[in-house]
């Protein structure tokens, strides 16, 4: 039987054709899964790179503010000169047993996973190494996603910074109002005296605040904030040995 010389042109070109979309489609998703794993892949080489002492992080709330035009304020302060007042009461505020877990506080995080199986209302458990994982790498709100996320960078985080890195970049990145990032910055806004100055009692309602650092202001107290910070002040007078990895 005889071809045609235009019919045989394009039964040779259909293959090629096929190729050329399998190429062009098929490579699609698999440059969507590199990429998505290098996302996932970056936070654990960034944490090697933060270990070094005169890197100064920052976060993705830091970042948001600037993508909106909106700056922010944030002055870096070496972890000695803040004032060990403030860094006693944001650890019994925030994460009493950060000296003795890994990262993780597995008590208290079986017992949220406890309450949320019953069906209570649960409580927070997240440890400063974790904060610190969540400011510098993911986002706000209540996520599985991002707890799952979170989790696995809080203990990667623990186990290559030290434990006193890993206070110096929380108070470094820790957001205590609208664009104020870090202690320095708040001790200033706030009560107009560096972090290395801090009173006990400042420290206290700065370590209050920082759960909700919009609605609880440490310059202007509530009463029921006034309480919380005079709990926290108490047990910061007996942290003695629960700072023992940062002063010790």
């Amino acid at each position: 039987m005889d071809i045609r010389p235009d019919q045989q042109s394009e039964d040779e070109e259909q293959p090629v054709a096929r190729e050329r979309h399998r190429l062009l489609h098929g490579s699609w998703p698999r440059r969507l899964l590199k990429a998505a794993l290098v996302l996932l892949a970056l936070p654990y080489v960034l944490v090697l790179l933060y270990a070094l002492p005169f890197v100064r992080p920052v976060s993705t709330l830091m970042f948001a503010d600037l993508a909106l035009l909106r700056g922010y304020d944030r002055q870096w302060v070496a972890f000695d000169d803040i004032a060990p007042v403030l860094v006693q009461s944001v650890m019994m505020s925030e994460d009493g047993q950060f000296c003795a877990h890994g990262g993780v506080d597995w008590v208290q995080m079986r017992g949220v996973v406890e309450d949320a199986l019953d069906g209570e209302t649960t409580r927070g458990a997240s440890t400063i190494p974790m904060q610190t994982a969540k400011n510098l790498f993911l986002w706000n709100g209540r996520s599985f996603i991002r707890k799952g996320m979170e989790l696995p960078l809080a203990l990667w985080a623990d186990l290559v910074w030290s434990k006193r890195r890993t206070m110096e970049i929380y108070l470094n990145v820790a957001e205590w109002g609208p664009g104020i990032y870090g202690i320095e910055a708040a001790a200033r806004h706030y009560f107009k005296v560096p972090a290395s100055k801090l009173s006990r009692r400042q420290s206290a309602l700065l370590a209050v605040a920082l759960p909700n650092p919009f609605t609880r202001v440490a310059s202007r107290p509530g009463r029921g904030m006034q309480r919380i910070a005079g709990i926290v002040e108490r047990r910061a007078r007996g942290a003695g040995g629960y700072i023992s990895c940062l002063y010790g």
